[in-house]
């Protein structure tokens, strides 16, 4: 097994260790889930690029990456309205997405095809962290001024999720004929 692959696997183990420190009452709980959310976040970009840079893209990393990211992103979000801090709305259209192109995505599969990650759907991963870190630290530190950072990038995650997928939709729309 690769580094890669490695770093995958360690990204899927970190989602329950960052649920207990979130969910739990532990001294420090939420600062070390955020740490530890932001070090998962960080093996997503960092497997990808060991991945392609040593030439180890394997069809396991190409399954389990996003799967792996799903995961990390779900957790944060369901975990958060919990915890009363996001709508339910948000998660149910970020999740509600995820499932329509991971089915998009095992249709084409099954015909082999390989749906490769779009820039939107790039973007849309990017202000999904940014969005769940800055709920996470309570908008630290734009709070001390006011700015509502947090929920200007909860809009703005919805906002690319949804182009996203249609984007995703749109462009393999001939997968969906079949």
């Amino acid at each position: 097994m690769n580094l890669a692959n490695k770093l995958t696997i360690l990204r899927i183990l970190l989602v329950p260790v960052f649920m207990l420190f979130l969910l739990n009452h532990i001294p420090y709980g939420v600062e070390i889930a955020a740490s530890i959310f932001i070090i998962a976040a960080i093996t997503d970009t960092l497997d990808g690029y060991i991945a392609r840079k040593k030439n180890q893209v394997t069809n396991f990393g190409k399954f389990m990456d996003p799967l792996a990211d799903k995961l990390l992103v779900s957790a944060a979000l369901i975990s958060l309205v919990q915890l009363g801090k996001l709508s339910a709305w948000v998660v149910v259209i970020i999740i509600a997405r995820e499932f329509t192109i991971s089915i998009l995505r095992a249709v084409a599969a099954a015909e082999g095809v390989v749906i490769a990650a779009s820039w939107w759907g790039k973007v849309k991963t990017i202000t999904q962290i940014v969005a769940i870190i800055a709920v996470l630290v309570n908008n630290f530190p734009f709070s001390l001024v006011g700015f509502p950072f947090d929920t200007i990038m909860i809009w703005v995650a919805v906002i690319f999720t949804v182009i996203s997928g249609l984007d995703y939709i749109k462009i393999n729309k001939h997968i969906l004929k079949h």
